[in-house]
């Protein structure tokens, strides 16, 4: 194994936001760059407001394969959370037997773990058993707005989806992630003096704080279903009655059919107070990705495959998303989590553990090899 430190050190010290396209595409040359080192033939999408997406292929990739019939994908995302400057103040470090940096886990080292198990399974020569394909999108953090059509492309022709998400804190894969909708929720009243004419008003706050209730009572724990109105926008000055005012709501579901109950609901929201009326709009950036009889079967092939290479597998979930939740509804086998372990992503806490990383690129490798 090539001294995987000093990439990872390169690309967390590339900083690279999602909103920052020169940052990202600096990050993508770097990788670009590595693949190439190791026999990819590399592929560049151009975007002009995000970054570049990189696919890296070894071996035959037909492109016209039938769906099912392909090699292997993987999915990583260049993209992070942290705007330039944080390396100032979180420096890539290690102490402990922990690395950190902005976007060390999140997701710079399944980057790291990707390039490293496919140099261990073409010894360099650009000729695995499979063919491969490594996607490195852009925009992940941000929704995948851009790569959504060619992460869904390249995945329905392939056999096997491979994410390099961190995995969870336990090690654990991710075989199952919740599904992401968006609302929002405008409230229209009518303007009026607070002092000379506050009869004459209908505050807009005030109807849109009865929906916001309405809207929390939606969570339903037990099913998996959670609603979170995380922003409030409203009123000009405290001596106006509001015209407007609108909320910005998050929705977790397990299942399609949550959704659906869910977004019926949300559709049919109406005013409370007399003279109010309401504007909703919503869509499912996400779409679960269930632990359905696909996925525990390529659970149960990857745990089988890990086994003969030394490894035990645990399954587990995630309430937040990612690139896996647009493979799954392909009927694809996908599995996710396959990045480093550690913690705290998407905060100044973030860390993997460095022992993580060798181990995760032995059983990417093998995932590579025997599939």
């Amino acid at each position: 194994m090539s001294d995987w430190r000093t990439l990872l050190k390169a690309l967390v010290e590339c900083e690279s936001p999602s909103h920052e396209k020169a940052a990202v595409d600096r990050l993508g040359a770097i990788v670009a760059e590595r693949a190439r080192a190791s026999g990819a033939e590399v592929e560049t999408f151009a975007n002009r407001e995000t970054g570049d997406h990189l696919v890296c292929r070894w071996g035959d990739t037909p492109a016209n394969e039938e769906q099912g019939k392909g090699g292997i994908l993987l999915l990583c995302h260049m993209d992070t959370v942290f705007p330039l400057g944080t390396l100032a103040r979180m420096p890539y470090r290690e102490a402990d037997g922990r690395i950190f940096g902005p976007g060390v886990l999140d997701m710079k080292a399944g980057i790291v773990i990707s390039l490293e198990a496919v140099a261990q399974v073409t010894g360099g020569a650009g000729a695995p058993p499979h063919a491969l394909t490594l996607l490195c999108t852009s925009d992940e953090e941000i929704g995948s707005p851009t790569s959504r059509a060619l992460i869904e492309r390249l995945a329905g022709a392939s056999a096997l989806v491979l994410v390099l998400e961190p995995a969870l804190p336990d090690g654990a894969l991710k075989t199952w992630r919740k599904g992401i909708g968006d609302f929002e929720v405008r409230a229209f009243g009518r303007a009026a003096h607070a002092g000379g004419a506050h009869e004459q008003g209908r505050n807009a706050i005030e109807e849109l704080a009865h929906q916001v209730l309405a809207i929390q009572a939606l969570t339903d724990y037990d099913r998996g279903t959670t609603l979170n109105v995380g922003v409030l926008h409203g009123g000009t000055a405290s001596n106006v009655v509001p015209e407007q005012a609108e909320a910005l709501v998050d929705v977790r579901v397990m299942d399609a059919e949550a959704w659906q109950r869910i977004q019926a609901t949300m559709l049919a929201l109406q005013p409370v107070l007399e003279g109010t009326s309401l504007e909703v709009r919503g869509e499912l950036n996400r779409p679960p990705m269930p632990f359905d009889e696909r996925a525990r079967e390529t659970f149960d092939r990857a745990c089988q495959i890990a086994a003969r290479a030394g490894f035990q597998l645990k399954a587990g979930g995630s309430g937040g998303g990612s690139d896996a939740n647009f493979v799954a509804p392909l009927g694809i086998p996908v599995l996710d989590g396959l990045g480093a372990t550690g913690d705290g992503p998407h905060s100044e806490r973030e860390f993997i553990l460095a022992d993580s990383v060798p181990e995760r690129v032995r059983l990417l490798a093998a995932l590579l090899r025997d599939w």
